[in-house]
């Protein structure tokens, strides 16, 4: 790479070099982020949901079967595996501080490919913008070689719409902002309005993103990055009617494991709904079965919906012919409770629920098409590997691992543990999932651990029961408390193995 290029030129430059050299051309990246999106999905053994499209692409891809967030809250998630540092480097747990404001020589994940002569762009959520909830924009322009592009379509349906647009001009009118805080309560969680795809927000979205693909098809001028951001399956639930005609609530089934963990500490897992932001929520005691039945309804017909989009995107990729020459990742930036130890609509936790999400990832080339790993990987990996599948130098500064080397063998061994965190009452919760157990502590600001929580997975995936006072495990707590303390550095692989 010749620094002192403009981007465009730069890339220009490689293609023309690859070619002389009878080369492959420069990989394409497409990344496509989901919000709020657990592993439900069909190529997961979810038996219910409907997700034919993503299906379809697991099976030229590789399945993280256990692939974690490091924090479950939508920013600092999103700015930890865009930029490959942690939440405890960054110092980003929560919202309203851009990445760049806390690390400003930061090279994000987007800008590493942009100085590599990639066109890079986003359309929709990436970092973390959200308007509607008056939590505001935390995009990061110099990650884009151009302005990111936000939908026009409302999140809601048109009736639901137009009560909105009529509450922020009443607002505005009376000389203030329209507000979550004062204002955000008249909008219903769950809408199915009798519209096409492209009538709300993500289909155009996926609109978009074709015909940046189509465009990028016909002028062949250069690799790109395109980062895509659904905003489905986050509330409010909103996806076109024949999204919720797949299911029906009366046949849906609530979890069984619905209760907190016993013996966990106090304050560690929110139970109650996001429910009173919205109108029309019942009271906790008068949420009945009907209702969360109801809720499930339109959280899978939300992730159904936000499928559909995603298949529309990669149907273009495949018409194009872009394919032969992309790297694609579908990632969810977190996960999410429905039900599970008694918390709705919730992911701020240190639970499995809570931070473990998909990855699926397909490569040009790779050997493991439609397989799955069990092996333990971060998000906080995804910057690293995917510069290193599409032939980059790895990033200056990253704290993850290229996971590239699963695309060939799945089964290799990796990592012996997968770390996160969350704050909580003023301590911070620091969590590592190893191949058999969930080790939490929690730490109060003078560094004292003040709880601890332990759970088995082999006899008790649902994480429903806290050991760590009993006696018969004291040993275990010792070793896994001395894993925490070495940290991620100290779960890597033999460097023979990655």
């Amino acid at each position: 790479m010749i620094p002192s290029l403009p981007p465009l030129l730069a890339a220009l430059f490689l293609l023309a070099a690859a070619t002389a050299a009878g080369a492959a051309p420069p990989r394409n990246v497409l990344l496509i982020v989901a919000d709020d999106l657990r592993p439900q999905l069909g190529c997961y053994g979810d038996p219910i949901v409907r997700t034919p499209h993503l299906d379809a692409f697991a099976h030229s891809a590789l399945r993280f079967d256990r692939a974690y967030a490091q924090i479950a809250i939508c920013s600092p998630s999103r700015n930890s595996f865009l930029s490959g540092l942690r939440p405890g480097t960054t110092g980003l747990r929560g919202f309203g501080t851009a990445l760049r404001t806390a690390v400003p020589d930061v090279v994000t994940l987007p800008q590493h490919f942009k100085q590599h002569g990639y066109r890079a762009a986003a359309l929709g959520k990436i970092f973390h913008v959200y308007a509607e909830t008056g939590l505001g924009s935390e995009d990061d322009s110099a990650s884009w070689s151009e302005p990111l592009w936000l939908p026009t379509r409302p999140a809601w349906g048109p009736e639901q719409e137009a009560v909105r647009l009529r509450l922020t001009a009443e607002a505005r009118a009376a000389g203030r902002e329209f507000k979550r805080s004062a204002d955000w309560p008249f909008a219903a969680a769950l809408e199915a309005p009798d519209v096409p795809d492209e009538a709300l927000r993500d289909g155009e979205t996926a609109v978009r993103a074709a015909e940046f693909l189509r465009a990028r098809a016909a002028a062949k001028d250069g690799p790109f990055f395109l980062a895509v951001g659904f905003f489905q399956p986050h509330l409010p639930f909103v996806a076109p009617k024949k999204y919720f005609d797949l299911y029906d609530p009366e046949k849906l089934p609530l979890p069984a494991n619905d209760t907190p963990p016993r013996n966990a500490p106090a304050g560690t897992l929110n139970v109650g709904m996001v429910g009173p932001n919205f109108h029309g929520f019942p009271a906790p005691e008068r949420q009945d079965a009907a209702f969360k039945r109801r809720y499930l309804q339109a959280y899978l017909a939300s992730i159904s919906y936000m499928d559909a989009c995603a298949g529309r995107v990669l149907a273009a990729l495949r018409e194009t012919g872009l394919d032969r020459d992309t790297i694609v990742a579908v990632i969810g930036d977190h996960g999410y409770f429905m039900g599970e130890l008694g918390s709705w609509g919730h992911k701020h936790a240190s639970y499995e629920m809570a931070v473990r999400a998909p990855l699926l990832v397909a490569a040009p080339g790779m050997k493991a098409r439609g397989q799955g790993t069990r092996a333990l990987v971060e998000f906080v990996d995804l910057y690293a590997s995917l510069a290193d599948l599409a032939g980059l130098p790895a990033p200056a500064r990253h704290e993850g691992l290229s996971f590239a080397p699963l695309l060939a063998e799945p089964a290799r061994l990796w990592k012996s543990a997968a770390f996160s965190e969350m704050q909580r009452g003023g301590r911070l919760g620091r969590a590592m999932r190893t191949e058999q157990f969930r080790y939490v502590e929690w730490i109060e600001k003078s560094g004292a651990v003040v709880a601890r929580e332990l759970y088995d997975h082999r006899a008790d995936p649902g994480e429903s029961d806290n050991l760590a006072a009993v006696p018969a495990h004291a040993a275990t707590i010792a070793r896994l408390e001395k894993q925490l303390a070495a940290g991620w550095r100290g779960a890597l692989p033999p460097a023979k193995t990655r």
